[in-house]
């Protein structure tokens, strides 16, 4: 029986590949050892490197993937010019695709970059050929052909992708007097560090890590890959969570993306930043707590005892939620009737304070649930 035909390959995504990768293995090295490197020229790798990584991680992704915030002008420019300059495809075009992962996430026929076509597909095979689940389909991307500094990015791509690869190490050479060192290192080297460790987030992280927010799909959560993606890694809360303008949630998670966008809110440069409810993280946390003990039951010898606990652990849970639910509801209800009448007395004003005292409270009983939870699972995992 015949094997399937493989799509044609796409020869200008191919030879970039191939052959910076070649000069980043060969010439870079030997250059290095033959004639050295100023440390100029790798700060210059590293400046311009990052300058790319932000600018797919803060623009490109969160910022018109997501819409996890708003952007003044200045910023834009910037991450439209860098990240052409990381040569991952036009702003709109990367969006799109990126918005069909989400929606499709783990369909092979669907997303572009589906983890279960393997671990070299998800991570560069995808970009190699001609894969029918990889057509550009701009129809998603509707709300960003509004915004007239993607538009002009998409409509001069390449000629800015070209001369933001190309000028830079020119005038840093200029500049320097080493224009085959920044070519090398500000050049080449960025540029193949800058594919891969993007690349890391739709093969890598959706291979290894935990989930501890759902295993409605593959998405984990790495630091290791948070720590070379510029907070990426931690993809499991993101895939639950996408419209958050955070990856790495906790005060201790590193999520520089997260700092620089939060950053440039002090500066005037961003605004209206979406941040997911922290009772919205917590019940998904101890969800998957509840499964996770659950899941271990039938392994253990006083299973009844412990679903009976789980199941009245379960109930609390429950009803928290549902309170939780009630007086936001109400609290927000509040809220609008405030702003249609500037009329405010002191009951109404009681009754606000009073539930969000309430709210707190059943936050603060979630969270010792949720090491309550943590206890058991490692009890039951001994």
């Amino acid at each position: 029986m015949k094997s399937p035909k493989k799509p044609p390959l796409l020869w200008i995504q191919s030879s970039i590949f191939s052959i910076t990768l070649l000069i980043a293995l060969i010439a870079v090295p030997w250059y290095g050892l033959t004639y050295g490197y100023h440390w100029t020229a790798w700060l210059a790798f590293i400046l311009l490197a990052g300058a790319n990584g932000m600018s797919i991680t803060a623009g490109y992704h969160r910022l018109w993937s997501h819409n996890a915030y708003k952007a003044k002008l200045p910023l834009r420019l910037f991450f439209a010019l860098f990240g052409a300059a990381a040569l991952q495809n036009s702003i709109l075009i990367w969006a799109s695709g990126h918005r069909r992962h989400h929606r499709h996430v783990d369909d092979e026929n669907l997303d572009p970059y589906c983890a279960g076509r393997g671990l070299w597909f998800s991570h560069i095979g995808w970009m190699l050929r001609d894969y029918p689940s990889g057509i550009v389909d701009l129809s998603n991307v509707k709300d960003l052909q509004r915004d007239p500094v993607v538009v002009w990015q998409d409509k001069h791509y390449a000629l800015v992708a070209l001369s933001m690869n190309f000028l830079p190490p020119l005038l840093l050479g200029l500049m320097f007097g080493d224009y085959l060192a920044q070519f090398l290192l500000a050049g080449v080297l960025r540029l193949v560090f800058s594919h891969h460790t993007t690349f890391f987030i739709n093969s890598l992280a959706h291979f290894w890590g935990k989930q501890p927010y759902t295993n409605d799909n593959t998405a984990k959560d790495n630091g290791l890959i948070a720590a070379l993606t510029y907070g990426e890694g931690y993809h499991n809360f993101h895939h639950r969570f996408q419209t958050d303008y955070r990856n790495g949630v906790r005060w201790w998670h590193y999520d520089p993306t997260k700092w620089l966008i939060g950053s440039c809110q002090w500066l005037g440069l961003t605004s209206d930043l979406k941040r997911t409810p922290n009772v919205k993280i917590r019940e998904a946390l101890i969800q998957r707590q509840f499964e996770s003990a659950r899941s271990r039951l039938p392994s253990i010898s006083n299973a009844d005892q412990v679903r009976i606990y789980l199941e009245k652990e379960y109930q609390q849970f429950s009803s928290s939620l549902q309170e939780w639910r009630s007086l936001r509801e109400q609290w927000y209800e509040q809220k609008r009737a405030q702003l249609e009448s500037a009329r405010e007395d002191l009951q109404k004003t009681w009754t606000k304070h009073a539930m969000r005292s309430r709210i707190k409270e059943l936050e603060y009983a979630l969270k010792l649930q949720q090491k309550r939870l943590r206890l058991l699972n490692l009890q039951l995992a001994g």
